[in-house]
């Protein structure tokens, strides 16, 4: 084998599947894709395993080989040139309802030798609420539209059947048509480039490539596990509650076990699957397992089956980790998120300088779907996320998407245009981001006026009871809030809910502040100060976080060094504690 064709090849393949990704952007028709862009590409190889993910979410890690295995057990000797295959159901290969899978076989010469594969995150597929995302359903039928393995096109000729009672069970179909045929004119992408790429290599050193390709991700990723320390560490947090059984919180639990070239991630002991819509797919918690695992892992390292086969993930069925018939997933969403947080914490006890503390508790959901004066549908859906825990080496980012989804921001000027309501405000809030050396990101706030005469609101968020944690001396993160009409009646609202509003409902939703990293006390007084200026910490908070006396918006180091002094006979800490999950002294944040 040529080393440089194959580093070409190899670069190629991932060239393909990163332009799958871009022609999705160019083309969808929904906001949740165009501006999140929650949906993911990929190739696979003739077998169904993924050989190279493209752009966008580390979410989807796991998804397409658990999708295509799927589709290979329900059709591995009838798949013909001209097939399309679509599917959603989270019991037999699926996420949860609204992503939708299209994988598209590539043949030469009669010979199938690769899959292209796209996964979109659909505004509706039905259901009880628009959008069909609410964290309070309770079983999967009450949750939208499921679609078993099936053939979209066979032979080239589409399924009519099949899109016409799509048509019939989603709100807006002239958006999931659109969505959809954007997937396939990603698939129509892959099977042009796929074919020059053939044309180039042969089909036999295509096939030695593409399996190459695999075992060489697998190589390095073992090799970089071998650098790792051997061991075993643990970790555990909590969510909230599920939306339904409400002060009921749900235990996210982890052991990684490492030995040479190999990691387990286990998630036995996490809580047996609830009532509520928050409940994974084990494909999903595999994705929140792989992205923990490769962000202590060098980069460069290919996104495949090669990277899968160094790190078993285990988690029980019937857990909340692996929901088992009748499990609701729709928000399932959130779960992975927070098993993303819980994967940093037991990384942290492997590796205290390399892990970041919690982040934002990630992600929000909020979707707000209802008709017009002329019964026109409409379904506005946005998932918000946007302040990293604090780094061991740096402040957490603010403003800036959790590493397990990597999404953008709505445009508020598009969406403001295209439904009705507007934004009368999104910015950061200030004494939110957890203390530390190094301070947590900084959390936001959103505050969206409704315009239509009645809508449907629903919301998933967390971290309300159970804050961001912070590492090695950080503070942990302020919680979320939720409220109606802020400027009114200020009505506090749970993290989970589904509600009517009427016209002129102010809806404010507050991110929950990211963990902090380190003692407060060593950070350096020109940064504390530098977020006094910036109003990201109020005058208050810098002495009753770090100590700092602000004075006229100068620091007063004599007054500095006493406070400190007095906080740390205050606390009286014999050792750093490695997590900390409430405040070291007692203090008030003011809502925002």
């Amino acid at each position: 084998m040529d080393p440089i064709e194959f580093e070409l090849f190899k670069n190629a393949i991932f060239s393909i599947a990163d332009e799958m990704a871009l022609t999705v952007f160019r083309t969808t028709y929904s906001g949740v894709l165009k501006d999140n862009m929650d949906y993911s590409t990929g190739f696979a190889d003739a077998e169904g395993k993924l050989v190279a993910q493209g752009l966008t979410l580390p979410g989807h890690l796991g998804s397409v080989p658990t999708a295509m295995a799927s589709i290979m057990r329900h059709y591995r000797d009838d798949i013909r040139p001209g097939d399309v295959f679509i599917m959603n159901d989270p019991f037999d290969g699926g996420m949860h309802l609204p992503d939708i899978f299209v994988f598209k076989p590539l043949y030469h010469e009669g010979e199938r030798l690769a899959f292209a594969c796209t996964v979109c995150h659909h505004t509706d597929v039905g259901g009880r609420v628009a959008g069909s995302n609410a964290s309070d359903s309770t079983e999967i039928y009450a949750e939208g539209l499921r679609i078993a393995p099936l053939k979209m096109y066979e032979a080239g000729v589409l399924n009519k059947t099949l899109m016409t009672f799509i048509e019939k069970n989603v709100r807006l179909p002239v958006k999931v048509f659109g969505d959809l045929r954007a997937q396939l004119a990603a698939c129509h992408i892959a099977e042009k480039q796929f074919a020059e790429l053939v044309a180039k290599y042969g089909a036999g050193q295509t096939t030695l490539y593409m399996r190459e390709t695999i075992d060489y991700a697998e190589r390095l990723t073992r090799a970089a596990l071998e650098k790792l320390p051997d061991g075993e560490w643990s970790f555990e947090d909590w969510i909230d509650d599920d939306g339904v059984d409400y002060g009921k919180p749900i235990r996210l639990f982890v052991t990684l076990r490492k030995r040479g070239g190999h990691m387990v991630v286990d998630w036995t002991g996490t809580h047996p699957q609830v009532k509520g819509a928050i409940n994974n797919t084990l494909s999903f918690t595999k994705a929140a397992s792989y992205t923990g695992v490769r962000s202590v892992l060098p980069q460069g390292i290919p996104n495949n089956e090669g990277v899968f086969r160094a790190i078993e993930v285990i988690c029980p069925p019937g857990t909340v980790g692996n929901g088992v018939l009748p499990a609701a997933c729709a928000a399932r969403g959130l779960t992975g998120f927070r098993m993303t947080d819980c994967m940093f914490g037991a990384l942290a006890m492997m590796l205290p300088e390399r892990v970041k503390a919690a982040g934002d508790g990630g992600n929000t959901g909020v979707s707000i779907g209802g008709y017009d004066a002329e019964r026109k549908p409409f379904i506005y859906v946005d998932f918000t996320c946007g302040a990293w825990g604090a780094r061991p080496w740096a402040d957490g980012l603010d403003g800036n998407s959790h590493m397990f989804a990597n999404m953008a921001s709505h445009s508020v000027e598009v969406t403001e245009t295209e439904q009705p309501m507007q934004f009368l405000a999104y910015e950061f809030v200030p004494d939110k981001a957890g203390a530390g050396k190094y301070r947590g990101g900084v959390p936001f706030r959103r505050d969206y006026r409704f315009l239509e005469e009645e809508g449907v609101l629903q919301v998933r968020s967390d971290r309300r009871t159970h804050r961001p944690f912070g590492l090695y001396g950080g503070s942990p993160g302020g919680p979320s809030e939720n409220y109606l009409n802020p400027d009114g009646e200020n009505r506090a609202l749970p993290s989970k809910f589904t509600m009517t509003i009427k016209k002129g409902d102010v809806f404010r939703h507050v991110l929950a502040g990211a963990g902090g990293w380190g003692d407060p006390l060593e950070r350096d007084p020109a940064g504390v100060l530098k977020d006094v200026r910036n109003e990201l910490l109020s005058v208050r908070q810098a002495e009753a976080d770090y100590g700092v006396v602000v004075i006229e918006n100068q620091a007063d180091m004599k007054a500095t060094a006493k406070r400190r002094a007095e906080i740390r006979a205050a606390r009286g800490w014999r050792e750093v504690p490695a997590v900390q999950r409430e405040d070291p002294l007692p203090k008030t944040r003011k809502a925002a």
